[in-house]
């Protein structure tokens, strides 16, 4: 089988997640394909890829109130999200917040965040000047700046993320 760097990255992260979500089905041999996988990646990319894995946060899972709100995110928009997030690249989004109301924003998304099945985006936000936890199905569209931003240790989003029980 041959897959992209981008695509062999993808199902890292994939197996990452299912193996910190302690999934008890079907991780049998998870450990063995995520060993072959990172067997073909020179040294540098193997780096890359752990501290991607690294920036990918589980938490509890959503509420049934979360859940009965949620939609999948426009493809585009998670496309974009997720090239970003690769490149550290700050983002032009427009929100929906839960009252409906949208606002424009400039955040860098540090971490991804999954409550399941409910993705959210940890970033800090250029309109509030601070930390933030994004829900990615509220955001209505998405556009890389160019801008690259330096990663900022979890500890700098404690108050965004205090009431997550996370497994990191």
């Amino acid at each position: 089988m041959n897959l992209a760097y981008s695509e062999a990255v993808d199902l890292l992260i994939s197996i990452a997640v299912a193996e910190q979500m302690n999934s008890p089905m079907f991780l049998a041999s998870l450990g063995s394909v995520r060993r072959q996988l990172v067997a073909s990646f020179s040294p540098e990319k193997r780096n890359k890829v752990n501290r991607l894995k690294s920036r990918i946060l589980i938490g509890v899972t959503a509420s049934t109130y979360v859940q009965a709100s949620a939609s999948a995110p426009p493809k585009r928009v998670v496309q974009t999200l997720h090239q970003a997030f690769i490149d550290q690249e700050v983002l032009e989004i427009r929100y929906k917040r839960e009252d409906g109301e949208t606002s424009e924003r400039k955040i860098a998304p540090h971490y991804l965040l999954l409550k399941y099945p409910v993705w959210y985006v940890v970033a800090s936000d250029d309109l509030r000047k601070g930390p933030r936890v994004f829900r990615c199905d509220r955001i209505l569209a998405a556009a890389k700046t160019g801008t690259h931003f330096n990663l900022l240790p979890k500890e700098e989003f404690g108050p965004s993320l205090a009431d997550d029980d996370l497994s990191m």
